[in-house]
């Protein structure tokens, strides 16, 4: 029990010791505390129509009713607004739920589609079972001319009147509408870009606002299901803070979508079939 023990060599002198400025503490970092900080809030909404599970999406727990409408219809799962007899919605905290009852025909149509979609904040296409879902066959736009330039001048700050969750955490998209006559007239946020469409297009819908001559405004990157989004909503222009994707802009062209990139610093980008009529 008493047994020597082998003493530890000591440190060679020549090895440096570590310098001070290459260590530190988490007093050392001026931290911020935690309950304040802002952070964005998401739900799970479970969406059942006529009583079958469709979709669980998660969502920013605002203007839910406006998301319902704008995801049916921005979805292919109506047609048209009236196709919605009743919308009810019940839960609390972290798990919200929504009962909405369609048409007998957009049922059918539903049920035919096969889709059981495992919605995510990020992505707007999870679940589809076929191709020909991710690229259905749309109708082509009649077609509309190009806003006024100035309708754009310094549309990234006015639109931030309507993102209040954005600038509370500055961790939301945002979709705005502007009306024929240049006026930003209703905006919707949430975690998802493509709820954050979803719920604009409902809450248009919902208010009875015309789209006509009006455009979408969305702060995210412009992918396809957006594209989709608006051609279904009617909508016939398109504005995007971010770069949209290659087969976005193929999608707009094909079917008579005005879409225009507005970069931070630089000129306005057209990716449209009423300027290339123009050339």
């Amino acid at each position: 029990m008493n047994a020597k023990r082998t003493a530890c060599a000591a440190p060679a002198l020549e090895t440096p010791a570590p310098a001070a400025s290459q260590t530190y503490t988490y007093s050392d970092l001026q931290l911020t505390e935690s309950a304040s900080t802002a952070l964005a809030e998401e739900v799970a909404l479970a969406i059942a129509y006529n009583g079958i599970s469709q979709a669980v999406m998660l969502v920013t727990p605002t203007d839910l009713e406006d998301f319902i409408v704008g995801f049916s219809l921005g979805s292919g799962i109506i047609e048209d607004p009236s196709d919605i007899y009743d919308l009810q919605l019940s839960g609390s905290g972290s798990a919200q739920y929504a009962q909405v009852t369609i048409a007998n025909r957009a049922f059918w149509n539903l049920k035919q589609q096969r889709r059981q979609l495992a919605g995510t904040s990020g992505c707007g296409l999870c679940g589809v079972e076929a191709v020909e879902q991710a690229l259905p066959d749309l109708k082509v736009m009649p077609g509309a001319p190009l806003p006024p330039a100035q309708w754009l001048d310094g549309l990234r700050q006015r639109i931030g009147a309507f993102q209040p969750l954005g600038q509370y955490s500055g961790a939301v998209h945002a979709a705005v509408f502007m009306d024929a006559n240049g006026e930003l007239r209703l905006g919707r946020e949430d975690i998802g870009r493509h709820n954050a469409l979803d719920k604009l297009i409902g809450g248009l819908v919902r208010q009875k606002i015309p789209t006509a001559g009006g455009l979408a405004i969305v702060t995210s990157r412009c992918s396809l299901e957006l594209i989709q989004k608006v051609l279904r909503a009617g909508i016939q222009t398109l504005v995007s803070l971010s770069s949209p994707t290659g087969l976005a802009v193929q999608w707009a062209r094909r079917h008579n979508l005005n879409l225009i990139h507005l970069p931070q610093k630089n000129a306005p980008r057209v990716y449209s079939p009423a300027l290339e009529n123009q050339a």
